[in-house]
């Protein structure tokens, strides 16, 4: 599937589902869900409010973000062992490894205990109910469609990826790729510079281009976080608005690049809905309280033939003042809606 930037901008949330999620599923849970990142990374952030927000809000006992001590399979999977020991009884986690990752979710299901992947799909087959994400080619290649917008049709673009272990960086650059190859060689992609989820190698190896062949480049496109920041703020301390920024963060830094002018526009992932949609979906599937439904809507992906959009919002200077609440009510109508259109339930 692939998203046009039209529904990026718009909501599609009713009064009706919005008003109803809190009461709708009001019926308290003794499950205990855990959100596991495959380790610290400030993407992943917004999952902790997510957990908090849906354990009030859908009355489950509890659920907790918990974040491997370094960014490792073993490390995710030693620790999601170590929650299944202590009685968690749901998993929603984004895979530290697409194949490795399958076998710990093998044995989480051979114990009866659920588990979704979000922000990132496990390769298939998979023992994981379903893929909660973005369509990173989908949302790559729209963000590269605006840039090329903005820079008027032509020029010269470097596209900062992230690291290359990462089952969506080859997603990522293949979008990027597909975009300019669209405009017929009015657009050239002259440089990719991958692993730049770090961000000091973000800021080494963005600054060293910069200074090499900053009047070459007529438009950056980052396709991570801490790249898209990082790539903000140099370009402000340049003082240079001539060459266009679209980014994926709502850091500080890139928010405030769009009000002054310095990014074009950056794609909000919805990683909140990510974590609030996951947990409610988790304790649904819990203890076989519900089974998912044959024939449910499922997007069909490169990554995955269960996947659920987490729907990003795109943000510019139309809707920079307002862009949280499109990402917490799309979180919202996820979850209002999914029983209906995924679940059988008792």
């Amino acid at each position: 599937m692939t998203y046009r930037i039209s529904q990026f901008f718009g909501v599609a949330v009713t009064a009706a589902l919005v008003l109803g999620t809190h009461t709708q599923f009001a019926s308290a849970s003794d499950n205990r869900i855990a959100l596991v990142p495959p380790g610290p990374h400030p993407y992943f952030l917004a999952w902790e409010k997510a957990a908090k927000d849906a354990q009030a809000d859908f009355g489950i006992a509890s659920v907790d973000f918990r974040v491997p001590s370094e960014r490792t399979l073993n490390r995710q999977m030693e620790l999601i062992e170590s929650l299944a020991s202590q009685g968690y009884t749901g998993f929603a986690l984004s895979p530290g490894d697409p194949v490795g990752v399958n076998s710990v979710l093998q044995e989480l299901k051979s114990s009866g205990i659920p588990s979704i992947a979000i922000g990132a799909c496990p390769a298939e087959p998979s023992a994981a109910a379903l893929c909660l994400s973005t369509d990173v080619f989908g949302s790559t290649y729209d963000e590269t469609k605006v840039l090329i917008n903005a820079m008027g049709g032509k020029g010269n673009i470097v596209h900062l990826a992230g690291l290359l272990v990462d089952p969506n960086a080859r997603m990522r650059m293949d979008a990027v790729e597909k975009a300019i190859s669209e405009t017929n060689g009015a657009v050239k992609l002259i440089q990719t510079i991958a692993d730049t989820d770090n961000e000091e190698k973000a800021d080494q190896k963005i600054n060293a281009l910069l200074g090499a062949r900053k009047d070459q480049i007529d438009g950056i496109v980052a396709s991570g976080y801490v790249q898209s920041t990082v790539a903000a703020k140099s370009l402000r301390n340049l003082g240079d608005k001539r060459i266009k920024l679209v980014g994926v963060a709502t850091d500080k830094i890139m928010i405030e690049g769009i009000r002054d002018g310095f990014v074009v526009g950056t794609v909000g992932l919805n990683a909140y809905a990510e974590g609030y949609a996951g947990a409610y979906i988790l304790d649904q599937l819990a203890g076989g309280k519900c089974t998912i439904k044959a024939g449910a809507p499922f997007l069909t992906t490169p990554t995955s033939t269960h996947f659920v959009d987490s729907r990003p919002v795109f943000i510019t200077s139309a809707n920079v003042d307002n862009y949280m609440k499109g990402l917490t009510d799309n979180a919202k109508d996820i979850t209002a809606t999914f029983k209906s259109e995924f679940l059988n339930c008792p």
